[in-house]
């Protein structure tokens, strides 16, 4: 059977706010923001994935952004081999750095975190039970992932490996990681 997003919904203990997140899809517009630590490997690639995946989305149009929580690389571009894989891939985006805000959480309807440790630092930010609602792990997105809920043991699955620091190869490792997730949002945007 095809992996969809009605067929996997029922499984899906990291969207602990369903309620939420179901009304989303209805929108004109959906604004979707991804957090990582420094907003140079993987939140811009999942930015230029998610911005090329729903580029022909209408209804809603998605409106994508990332940053990052630490300040270290505000107003840099993305690290060189993040932006050689989404190149590479066909993806085209351009990107300066900056450090996630709490007024972000009213100006988008999804904050998607890359690993546990930047989706505890947002839970830390957020201001209200509406703020956390909108925290979702990127990954929980994909099929083969829906199943894992973030606060259990196999929480970590759902991490995005940070490449800093790494070789090209672990940079593609990531992109196909991220493009995996991309697809089962397209899915669930869709649905």
């Amino acid at each position: 059977m095809k992996r969809t997003w009605e067929n996997y919904t029922r499984y899906m203990h990291s969207f602990k706010n369903l309620d939420y997140l179901s009304p989303l899809r209805k929108q004109p517009v959906l604004s979707v923001h991804i957090v990582c630590l420094g907003n140079i490997c993987r939140s811009p690639i999942a930015n230029a994935v998610l911005l090329g995946a729903t580029k022909d989305l209408s209804a809603p149009k998605v409106k994508v952004d990332s940053s990052g929580t630490g300040a270290w690389h505000v107003g840099q571009d993305a690290a060189e081999y993040s932006k050689q894989v989404w190149q590479d891939a066909g993806y085209e985006y351009e990107h300066l750095a900056k450090q996630f805000k709490s007024d972000f959480f009213q100006k988008h309807d999804l904050i998607l975190a890359m690993d546990l440790s930047n989706r505890n630092n947002l839970l830390k930010l957020a201001q209200s039970e509406s703020d956390k609602n909108k925290i979702i792990m990127f990954t929980s997105f994909d099929a083969s992932k829906s199943h894992i809920d973030p606060d259990g043991k196999d929480g970590n699955l759902l991490s995005v490996p940070d490449p800093y620091g790494g070789s090209i190869d672990q940079f593609q490792s990531v992109l196909k990681i991220i493009e995996q997730a991309a697809t089962g949002f397209t899915s669930w945007v869709r649905s």
